[in-house]
């Protein structure tokens, strides 16, 4: 009976350490897995690619939509986090590394820049090969890659991100009538390229090619980025950063029957910035204009405008026009004062006068008296 337990007790044993050295692997093996995720990007399947897809709207169930092209500079404050990190790190990559990763192993489609007539059919989708040979980007072909489903390799260093200054956005202002809300969404987006000279001198911009914002959507809604120097915490993705429009940009183009950029229709600077101010007023107060105010709204809006309209005389007052009606007060109470002054006299002269008639009447007749005695 000893012997049976002795030989129990040793297979529990055996028996612990298979599953323990089994888990150990298992362990490892997610490692690994976890650690080639990272290396090869994140991956994104067809359920999340669904679930990121929009179906089209019917122009039946849209009252009004424009079409507004923008400009992003990639190196001021709003638009930073599309361009830094400029160089790869572990947990952080901007946008157009992203773009490019995607382009090269065939998960992305690009299509052709147009100047304001896309067309994102298969017909104008571009050839990778045929991109990064215009561009001049060295590249190698990735194993496995073959006539139907090309991919190709990128060096880190080869990737001209420092050169990506700029994006052009294609926005969609539409009002539906089916939920009587004006909606605004990025359609697509457009590196683009500052490249200088071998001679130097201002650089030239080339835009590259455009990708629709829902194809890409999937993998922005995966990359955490920094908005603000005062968080240091990652809490919003590329994706939130398009969806809430947190960008910032000037229009350079609105669609129309010419297909004339805003240059071209405002030669002149300030009558561009007039037109482009105008523009983008009109597109905030859109939905506002659609409604008939009550009359609480009216009298809010008329004691604002009050107020704003004193505020601003108060403040246009320049230091001679409060000199000018400061003396104005100081004569109309001196004015003032002299009136008063020169009133009581005359009070006075008018008792006097009454008292000396009153006197001579009563002479008069005493005198009277006398003489008839």
């Amino acid at each position: 009976m000893k012997l049976v337990n002795k030989y129990f007790i040793i297979a529990l044993t055996m028996v612990g350490l298979a599953t323990s050295m089994a888990d150990a692997q298992v362990v490892r093996k997610r490692g690994n897995e976890r650690n080639n995720d990272k290396q090869a990007g994140a991956q994104v399947t067809d359920r999340m690619q669904s679930f990121y897809e929009e179906e089209p709207k019917s122009e039946a169930d849209l009252m009004w939509m424009r079409v507004i092209y923008r400009q992003l500079d990639a190196t001021t404050e709003n638009n930073a986090p599309l361009f830094f990190p400029e160089e790869k790190t572990e947990d952080q990559e901007n946008l157009f590394r992203i773009i490019m990763r995607l382009l090269t192993s065939n998960q992305l489609k690009a299509y052709e820049y147009l100047d304001g007539r896309e067309i994102f059919t298969d017909e104008y989708r571009i050839k990778v090969k045929d991109m990064l040979d215009r561009f001049h980007v060295l590249y190698d072909v990735a194993k496995g890659s073959t006539e139907k489903n090309p991919k190709y390799t990128i060096d880190d260093s080869d990737v001209p991100a420092n050169e990506v200054l700029s994006y052009y956005i294609l926005e969609r202002y539409e009002f539906d009538s089916r939920s009587n809300q004006m909606k605004v969404r990025v359609e697509a987006i457009c590196p683009v390229l500052h490249r200088s000279g071998d001679f130097g001198g201002e650089a030239v911009k080339y835009p590259m090619f455009w990708v629709k914002l829902q194809d890409i959507r999937p993998w922005m809604a995966q990359q955490y980025i920094f908005t603000s120097d005062d968080n240091n915490l990652a809490k919003y993705t590329y994706d939130d950063f398009f969806l809430l429009n947190m960008y910032k940009g000037d229009i350079y183009k609105t669609r129309n029957l010419q297909n004339k950029s805003m240059m071209q229709l405002y030669p002149n600077e300030e009558a561009l910035k007039h037109a482009q101010d105008s523009i983008q007023s009109r597109l905030d107060t859109f939905e506002d204009k659609l409604w008939v105010p009550d009359r609480e709204e009216i009298i809010a809006k008329r004691a604002k405008e009050e107020k704003v309209e004193a505020t601003d005389s108060t403040a246009q007052a320049t230091p001679e026009k409060k000199e000018v009606a400061k003396e104005e007060k100081e004569e109309k109470k001196s004015s003032s004062r002299s009136s008063r002054s020169s009133k009581k006299p005359a009070k006075r002269e008018s008792k006097v006068k009454q008292s000396k008639v009153k006197s001579s009447s009563s002479s008069s007749a005493a005198r009277s008296v006398r003489r008839r005695k």
